[in-house]
Parts: structure tokens; sequence; C-alpha cells
């Protein structure tokens, strides 16, 4: 068994980085019992946590249960809505034009993408990959 002083090296669990780190051993508690440590990569300072004894949170039943809505990618969403839209050609994206709900339109970077909503300035336009925010009538 090893002893632990004071200027020891220990792995103990960092709150602020979340994760079990190797900590220096600040203060002892006794002879035996390790009080405070200073992590070495935030160097934060708080009581040891014997990252064996942390257990994971793990949610209740009854919140899976009420967020059991079925998740969609965003590709298969983009899939989606490309089958359902008009098969009319796509607008090629600039600045300058101004587009609405429902569009499909050509972006260089992107390519193919729909028109989901109109704020203004800004258009949200679902690509294959992602959901952009862009500009648009200026």
């Amino acid at each position: 068994m090893s002893s632990f002083s004071a200027g020891k090296e220990v792995l103990s669990y960092c709150g602020k980085c979340k994760l079990p780190l190797a900590h220096t051993i600040i203060s002892m508690k006794d002879t035996s019992t390790i009080g405070k440590v200073q992590c070495k990569t935030c160097q934060a300072n708080h009581m040891y946590k014997d990252p064996a004894t942390k257990a994971k949170k793990v949610k209740s039943a009854k919140k899976t249960r009420r967020t059991s809505k079925k998740s969609v990618s965003v590709g298969e969403l983009w899939t989606e809505q490309m089958g359902k839209a008009d098969n009319g050609k796509a607008t090629p994206y600039s600045i300058r034009s101004e587009f609405k709900n429902g569009e499909i339109i050509d972006h260089k970077k992107f390519g193919p993408g729909i028109v989901q909503t109109v704020v203004d300035d800004k258009i949200e336009v679902l690509f294959q990959h992602e959901l952009k925010l862009l500009v648009h009538c200026k």
C-alpha cells in the first residue's frame, strides 16, 4: 500500500475539468486521508474526490419517456424535403437575390439547400449536412 503525503501526485476527480486527472496533494486530513489537492491541468484547488467513487448521473425513466420524440438527422430531413420540393431548377445563391420559404437554392460551397425561414434580410437554409443562416436582399 502506498503512503500519501503533501507534494505527491494522486488521481482525483476535477469538478472544473469534469474528468479524473492527475493532482498534487496540498494537504492531508490525517496520516492516511487526503485533504485538498490541486489539479495539474487547470490549477484549481479543491477537496480530494476519489475517481472510483464518482458515479455518472443516469437520467430517470420518467424523463426519458417524456422526451421520447424521434430525432431525425439533418441529412434525413434534407433528403425528405428535397423529395417533396418542386422539381424546379435551383436558384443560384447570391447575397443580392431575394428568397422565399421552400425555395431551393444552390450555394457554391454548401451545395443545394432549402430555405426554411425568412427573417428580414436573413434566411435559414437546410443543406445536406447542416443548417445555415445566410444573408439575402443586400
